[in-house]
């Protein structure tokens, strides 16, 4: 993965100093979640190099739009990428773990959007990079930590939108209905059409509505991308 800075349409990621990288699952997360019920104030979880909160204040007029990063090098980074866009004055990064944001929160600030590009919680996914691992892995943040701070610290109407490997869609769900969360809607994201299902982006709601369910493909081959995709994330990729 190169360090260098990612340039999209109309904001530049510096990823230097982040274990991270801008992904595929990041930018996606980021152009699916819908604004239709114009939120006001959104947070983003685990913000990484801050690409989705970017990418919520360029798609929103949110006048609050927070993230929040436990890594401080990777906070840093955030930080620094949020100055340096057209949003700055909008944008605001908390340092601490999310159980400790939770607690301090939840009692002040409720968000009428609140999106995770989780980690991810397979047990085969070491990578030996210590730092990297703990951007990636289940000890970062469980995934029943993550839905429960989440329903803790969402408006009535609002959702919670992440992106998780398919194989731990059905746990998501079982886990958010203990917390009273349901799924208004589920995209499964596969590279092809004959490729296996990837991905799930999952939309949650206290509203317990039978979920509008949809597939997405990104390619016809390689490099060479569908028009649901492309039509999905054209405002924010330079070559698309």
């Amino acid at each position: 993965m190169s360090a260098r800075p990612f340039k999209f349409k109309h904001f530049t990621i510096e990823q230097d100093r982040c274990a991270m990288k801008i992904g595929t699952d990041g930018v996606l997360l980021g152009a699916w979640s819908s604004l239709a019920h114009d939120p006001e104030s959104i947070l983003d979880i685990g913000t990484g190099t801050g690409l989705i909160a970017l990418m919520m204040a360029q798609r929103s007029g949110a006048e609050l739009v927070d993230a929040l990063e436990i890594e401080e090098n990777a906070y840093e980074q955030a930080v620094d990428n949020f100055e340096n866009s057209n949003w700055g004055d909008r944008l605001f990064c908390y340092h601490a773990a999310f159980d400790e944001f939770v607690e301090e929160m939840q009692d002040e600030e409720h968000y009428d959007l609140i999106l995770s590009n989780a980690p991810f919680y397979t047990e085969d996914y070491k990578t030996g990079d210590d730092q990297r691992d703990q951007a990636r892995f289940a000890e970062a943040l469980p995934l029943s930590e993550l839905l429960e701070g989440a329903s803790l610290l969402l408006s009535k109407d609002g959702r919670f939108d992440l992106i998780i490997p398919f194989s731990e869609e059905g746990t998501a769900i079982r886990i958010a209905q203990t917390h009273k969360l349901y799924p208004a809607r589920i995209t499964r994201v596969k590279g092809t059409a004959e490729a296996p299902v990837k991905r799930s982006l999952l939309s949650f709601s206290f509203e317990e509505t039978s979920a509008e369910v949809q597939d997405l493909i990104m390619e016809i081959s390689r490099h060479n991308y569908t028009p649901e995709y492309t039509n999905l994330v054209k405002d924010f990729y330079l070559k698309l």
